[in-house]
């Protein structure tokens, strides 16, 4: 296996070894106050980009969902009829 087929293979290893480098090499850029400003990008940005990628994995199994969700709320119905008796 050759260098290019290896890096085309482990890309994200490589690009996570990259970042790692690059922050040792100058860490003001990612420093609070600095001109990634971590402050906004990691609170807002980041964590909704990783939720929106999340919810792009998920299989839509409409109808095996909607059987699953109405089992629930038969169940959950049956369940506090209990409880208010």
């Amino acid at each position: 296996m050759g260098l290019r087929e290896r890096l085309g293979k482990e890309w994200f290893m490589f690009c996570i070894v990259l970042a790692i480098v690059l922050a040792k090499m100058d860490p003001s850029v990612g420093a609070k106050g600095g001109p990634l400003k971590p402050e906004t990008t990691i609170t807002y940005i980041a964590v909704s980009t990783i939720f929106f990628n999340s919810g792009l994995s998920l299989k839509t199994e409409f109808t095996n969902s909607w059987l699953h969700a109405a089992s629930c709320f038969f169940c959950s119905d049956l369940n506090q009829s209990c409880w208010w008796e």
